[in-house]
């Protein structure tokens, strides 16, 4: 495809999926299904963690900011891209202050995504390893600190990352993925673009250092804790609430690592593009079925609802 080098165009073309046309709609249907079971489930979750005042406690308050991001992410990617994939390739236009604001919404995604289970991880480490202090330690407050660190880290980093993109000369026009980001942005740049790719890897490193650090640090020691107790009860509880902890972050930490290896290697484009899109929808649609299944206070509230609604037609 022939793109206009012209410079600092306010039009951008996305690239998006080469796909039949026969499997368009096919395609559509299912991206549209997996986005409204995201917002259902994920609003859902979350308004039953606020409603009922059983499960107003900092695990379940902390896991409010997953779903959130969930809805967030998604919102601001699927819908843009259903509509692309509607379009003719040559009409798959967006402005590029649009696509500046997609790209920041992306990436506070997935780097939120980061933080949340980083803090997550801290309340389970203070609840396992030190019982009698977690009702002191993580309070109400506490709960506001830890999920103001982690929107507000996330959001200088990537702030950071996209004013270093803004500020580049744009001399092409296409953007090679189905949605922008910040990668995509920068390699419409004629000019040097070392010191976004310097910031752009120290970045990811730093965000994947300290997330794999802080979970591993925290898993070691509540197995130590764990091993030395020798409690059946206490074990069961902490892998029970730790295994669903862990599935979330390697499924999100495994396709988060693809992406960025695949930018790498412009002949995998397609299988890159894929994956940025599974990044979104498959931890957007676990992350509430994974914690709810698994927790026995939801279990709890679903079954009396159920229970209600089965009662009151016979009444």
């Amino acid at each position: 495809m022939m793109e206009n080098y012209t410079l600092n165009s306010h039009t951008l073309l996305l690239e998006g999926f080469n796909v039949p046309k026969q499997s368009v709609y096919p395609i559509c249907f299912f991206l549209l299904f997996y986005y409204v079971l995201i917002l259902t489930v994920n609003l859902g979750i979350t308004v039953l963690v606020l409603v009922d005042k059983n499960l107003h406690q900092p695990m379940y308050l902390l896991f409010c900011n997953l779903p959130f991001n969930d809805i967030l992410g998604n919102s601001i990617m699927v819908p843009r891209v259903v509509a692309n994939l509607l379009k003719p390739p040559p009409e798959r236009f967006i402005s590029y202050y649009e696509c500046v604001v997609q790209a920041f919404g992306t990436h506070m995604f997935g780097t939120t995504s980061h933080t949340v289970l980083m803090i997550m991880a801290f309340d389970r480490y203070v609840a396992i390893c030190n019982p009698l202090h977690y009702a002191s330690i993580m309070t109400s407050r506490m709960v506001v600190k830890l999920t103001a660190w982690a929107w507000g880290s996330a959001f200088v980093l990537v702030g950071v990352l996209l004013g270093l993109t803004v500020r580049l000369n744009r001399c092409r026009t296409l953007i090679m993925n189905p949605y922008c980001d910040n990668a995509s942005l920068f390699k419409l740049s004629c000019d040097s673009v070392l010191i976004n790719n310097v910031y752009g890897l120290t970045f990811s490193v730093v965000l994947l250092t300290s997330s794999i650090s802080s979970i591993v640090l925290t898993y070691t020691k509540i197995t130590v804790v764990c091993l030395m107790r020798k409690n059946k009860s206490l074990n069961s509880k902490a892998l029970k609430t730790c295994s669903t902890h862990l599935v979330v972050y390697l499924v999100m930490l495994f396709s988060g690592i693809l992406i960025i290896v695949l930018h790498r290697f412009p002949q995998y484009s397609d299988y890159r593009k894929l994956s940025s899109i599974l990044f979104h929808i498959i931890p957007g649609s676990l992350n509430p079925i994974i914690y709810g299944v698994q927790s026995k206070e939801i279990r709890r509230f679903l079954l009396q609802l159920f229970e209600i609604k089965k009662v009151s037609p016979s009444a």
